[in-house]
């Protein structure tokens, strides 16, 4: 179908545009009081840098990515996440010679192919945050902050962080022989998808929404009670660090996010009105996927959020502003001599910075009104053959249907301290 767009796509039209302008503006807000920077990267990459970034043991790797062979018989994936590719960036643009501490956002498309449901879709847009250079608690503190200041300058309350520590390679063995211990007379009743990561990566099995595995895999050991000294030193003080920050948490050992890459600090916000997809934000620190992608071993840390699912959490709650703020002015004119004086006026009011809006179609007064109406302009100005011939024309406040005719030299100043105050 032509005229249908591919299934898991949404088209953002005019009516809703204006609300994705007010949540990118808000991000760009945060961002600068945080001092990170914006970086754009292409929407395809190397297959192979996914492969090893992500985790071939991952839903998204296993099942969910859009992979092509371009024309040079090349491997190509539509980014399903960014942190891989901000990562490449990073690495191949030097980005490390700069400063310690590399802060990074970016906002743009995302493409995995998954099962559409509310606030879920196959094209889908994210908001991210990676900070690269340095393993120090305070960075992980410092960008759950601002996710958690963001949503909530948006309006959002209800919110609900989840933190974990998921260890790193040092303490992970030994906690992955106690969770295999554990599951190990479970594995013939868990779903096909865990069997197999019994062996590959057991942790996941934590994470599987599976309710029969879910149960099996309740009174599991905890990755916390296996933490190394490093690692528990690190989670500590994370949590002392968000307390002073009077930022409330909630200890979910399950939690151990969905990319293999994580290591120590992963964390989940939930917007609890969302019901089962109330996941708004995701991430963890990554202090071994710059090494596995080529560069030195650096340690680094990030999040995303979905901005479909933002919006569907301020629309549930009627928080969104109301963004047809319409057209300052709309010129009525009738004929090709009005026509010219009109679209020089209107030339005139832009260039002075007000909203200024004419009729191209020759329509009727009254069909010419409607359009004035339908556009909510606080003004309309009416150039008629009279008003050109005597050079004034007539202003008509819509809010109080007051007219008065005003000479044209006059009308922008006029206007200009009418809209502007």
């Amino acid at each position: 179908m032509l005229t249908s767009g591919p299934r898991g796509t949404k088209d953002i039209l005019p009516s809703v545009s204006g609300q994705w302008q007010y949540i990118e503006g808000k991000i760009r807000e945060i961002c600068n009081l945080f001092s990170y920077k914006e970086i754009r990267t292409p929407i395809f990459e190397h297959t192979e840098l996914f492969l090893r970034g992500i985790g071939d043991t991952t839903d998204i790797v296993e099942k969910e990515m859009y992979t092509f062979t371009d024309r040079g018989e090349r491997s190509l994936t539509l980014r399903p996440e960014n942190t891989a590719a901000v990562v490449r960036a990073y690495l191949e643009n030097k980005l490390y010679a700069d400063n310690q501490l590399a802060k990074l956002f970016y906002i743009g498309p995302m493409f995995r192919y998954d099962r559409p449901q509310a606030g879920r879709y196959r094209q889908f847009h994210q908001f991210g945050i990676e900070a690269i250079g340095l393993s120090n608690p305070a960075v992980d503190a410092e960008i759950i902050t601002l996710a958690v200041q963001f949503l909530q300058k948006l309006g959002l309350t209800e919110l609900n962080l989840q933190l974990n520590s998921v260890g790193c390679p040092k303490c992970r063995p030994v906690y992955r022989e106690k969770l295999q211990e554990f599951l190990q007379d479970k594995v013939e009743d868990l779903c096909n998808d865990c069997k197999s990561r019994y062996d590959r990566n057991p942790m996941r099995i934590l994470d599987c929404k599976n309710e029969k595995c879910t149960a099996l895999s309740q009174g599991a050991p905890e990755m916390i009670e296996c933490l190394c000294d490093d690692c528990g030193t690190h989670f500590n003080k994370l949590k002392e660090l968000l307390t002073a920050t009077n930022i409330s948490y909630n200890l979910n050992p399950r939690l151990v996010r969905g990319l293999d890459y994580y290591t120590k600090t992963a964390f989940e916000i939930q917007y609890e009105p969302l019901g089962a997809q109330s996941a708004v934000c995701g991430g963890g620190r990554y202090d071994g996927l710059i090494g596995e992608c080529g560069g030195n071993d650096t340690p680094a840390i990030g999040f995303a959020i979905g901005i479909e699912r933002v919006l569907l959490a301020l629309e549930k709650q009627n928080l969104l502003p109301d963004f047809n703020d319409g057209s300052d002015v709309f010129i009525l004119q009738f004929g090709e001599v009005t026509e010219s004086v009109a679209f020089n006026l209107m030339s005139q009011l832009r260039a002075n910075g007000l909203k200024a809006e004419m009729d191209f179609s020759g329509r009727s007064f009254k069909a010419q009104m409607k359009q004035a109406n339908k556009l909510n302009a606080k003004y309309v100005i009416i150039v008629g053959e009279d008003e050109v011939t005597q050079n004034v024309v007539t202003l008509k406040n819509m809010a109080n249907s007051q007219q008065e005719v005003v000479a044209v030299e006059n009308i922008i100043d006029k206007l200009k301290a009418e809209v502007k105050g």
